[in-house]
């Protein structure tokens, strides 16, 4: 697990890149590794690995890709500079009829581990969609809570969603082709990323609780890269607010004094 790559990302979002050799990784800096590039010739439309390219995920036969959210068991620390091996499975597979139409469902369940121990657990939650119908009416986003104890604004540039996507080797394109976004999947900009909005949850959360035990987090609405948003926090409950005050992710956290 390069330091060089976790430092590179400290340096993206702002912070001070301190992580050498040896160091513990912040919570969910596992996701800059253990990359799956497929082939060119293997990518779908939307930059992502085609149907059924990364001999994983099934195919569903539906185009469009996102990331629902996640739940997260922090055993121990990475540490990095030091080998990891990551072991992954399908743990759930379902479809639905909702509102926009056909809905695929894929929980995955990473572990990862570190000589020989368990570090963490992650179940991924994936949701697969027809395209959009241009003329139907778009679902209403939840409201944000405005009860928050603490709060934090963010921005998310076009830079940074950029330099996300190259350090997760992320190629989907509505997070840095805006036409693509705008008028192939219909959004009125760049996607911030749902794994980035949750990194910066992770990240105020151990800074105000100290170390993770478990957080889980699911998206509910899009967040566009020219939105500054707000990160909120009561207790142990974390979300984003958008500034028309949508909830764009909601997460909870329990830290590690809380089991001991």
């Amino acid at each position: 697990m390069d330091p060089a790559r976790a430092a590179a990302l400290q340096v993206a979002l702002g912070l001070t890149p301190d992580i050498t050799s040896g160091s513990a990784l912040p919570p969910f800096f596992h996701q800059l590794y253990f990359w799956t590039p497929v082939a060119p010739e293997q990518l779908g439309r939307d930059g992502h690995p085609g149907r059924g390219a990364s001999g994983l995920i099934p195919d569903l036969g539906l185009p469009r890709r996102m990331w629902a959210g996640g739940r997260l068991r922090f055993e121990r620390p990475l540490l990095a500079g030091q080998e990891a091996e990551k072991r992954s499975c399908v743990e759930h597979v379902g479809r639905k009829q909702g509102r926009t139409g056909s809905l695929g469902f894929v929980t995955l369940r990473h572990e990862i581990w570190q000589a020989g121990v368990l570090c963490v657990q992650e179940w991924h939650d994936l949701v697969y969609r027809e395209d959009p119908d241009p003329s139907a009416a778009k679902p209403v986003p939840p409201q944000a809570r405005a009860d928050e104890e603490v709060a934090r604004s963010v921005q998310f540039s076009s830079t940074l969603l950029f330099r996300y996507s190259a350090l997760t080797f992320n190629g989907h394109r509505i997070h840095y082709d805006q036409d693509y976004a705008r008028d192939v999947e219909g959004y009125a900009g760049l996607v911030v990323h749902g794994p980035l909005l949750a990194q910066q949850l992770m990240l105020l959360a151990e800074d105000l609780m100290g170390p993770l035990a478990e957080f889980s987090f699911r998206a509910t609405a899009p967040l566009m890269h020219f939105e500054e948003a707000t990160l909120c926090c009561n207790g142990t409950d974390l979300w984003v607010r958008a500034p028309d005050g949508r909830q764009c992710m909601q997460a909870s956290a329990v830290p590690a004094s809380a089991v001991g």
